[in-house]
């Protein structure tokens, strides 16, 4: 349960970070950009230590940190270039962030891709099980070292890694047996939920289920906050949330139908702001210093 029942879809991260501004002053983030630049921006507003971004576009970069420079100029903030789709980008992203600071108090995991079409990861990963799943894995493991160090000189709980996934995992499980979405035999377990509408279930010449392929990489973000749920017993906490229907440019590749389709899931759509309100929660709320059982949804 969060400390502020009153709050709702129109609540601004602006205003979360400025409730919960003595959980930011002095503490250090990392925060890859996407629905992340009302996050950071947020973050920046209560005098972090140390706010790193993280994207894999430099010029995207530049323009957050420079507004971030320009409306609060004595925040620390660094950036980082990565690719989530290649794993020697995540392990030199990481190294870097190691070059900047000695421990890490919050970990935002909010970078995600949708594409209509089959593309595969330096590793030969299908591309959205890859970028939104695997690469966040990744870094998170990379940056364990800073985590457990700030969570030996903070109160536990405080200490955390958040999530962002969708509220489109209820479309499928984890195709354990087909991650690659090939058209291989899958048990019925891992077969896609019921799809309403039946767009969502759309399957390309090549056999490429593109809506699948991100709701798996959904549901493997939360099943990865499980884990860390169940076993950090050294002050971490984990949380997963879905933001809510943000206006965002992470549909630009969809064409008029699916656009139409998931236009409908929300009856409201956020802004940047309102869309890293969620993320803010998860990330502050000292209500959530202690184990919670379920992921907060927004």
């Amino acid at each position: 349960m969060t400390s502020n029942q009153e709050w709702g879809e129109k609540t601004s991260g602006l205003e979360v970070a400025r409730i919960y501004a003595q959980h930011i002053e002095g503490r250090n983030g990392v925060s890859p950009i996407s629905v992340g630049e009302g996050t950071a921006i947020a973050f920046a507003s209560q005098k972090p230590a140390t706010l790193i971004l993280v994207s894999r576009t430099k010029e995207k970069l530049d323009n957050v940190a420079s507004q971030i420079r320009r409306l609060y100029p004595d925040v620390n903030v660094r950036v980082i270039t990565i690719d989530l789709a290649s794993q020697a980008s995540i392990r030199k992203a990481a190294a870097e962030v190691s070059g900047i600071i000695s421990k890490l108090d919050i970990l935002v995991n909010n970078a995600g891709a949708t594409y209509n079409s089959r593309r595969w990861t330096s590793e030969g990963i299908e591309m959205q099980f890859g970028a939104n799943h695997i690469g966040p894995f990744l870094f998170t493991k990379l940056l364990f070292p800073l985590l457990r160090e700030a969570a030996r000189h903070s109160p536990a709980g405080t200490t955390r890694i958040v999530n962002v996934s969708s509220h489109g995992h209820r479309l499928s499980p984890i195709r354990f047996h087909d991650y690659n979405v090939e058209n291989k035999e899958i048990p019925e377990e891992e077969k896609p939920f019921n799809l309403l509408p039946p767009v969502f279930g759309r399957t390309q010449e090549d056999g490429y289920m593109p809506t699948i392929a991100y709701a798996q990489s959904k549901t493997a973000n939360i099943l990865f906050t499980l884990y860390l749920q169940e076993h950090l017993r050294n002050g971490i906490m984990s949380y997963a949330v879905h933001p809510g229907g943000v206006d965002s440019q992470l549909g630009r590749e969809h064409d008029d139908e699916m656009a139409d389709a998931i236009a409908k899931t929300s009856t409201f759509w956020k802004n940047c702001d309102q869309g890293a309100s969620t993320t803010l929660v998860a990330a502050l709320d000292p209500a959530l210093n202690s184990e919670s059982p379920y992921p907060l949804a927004a």
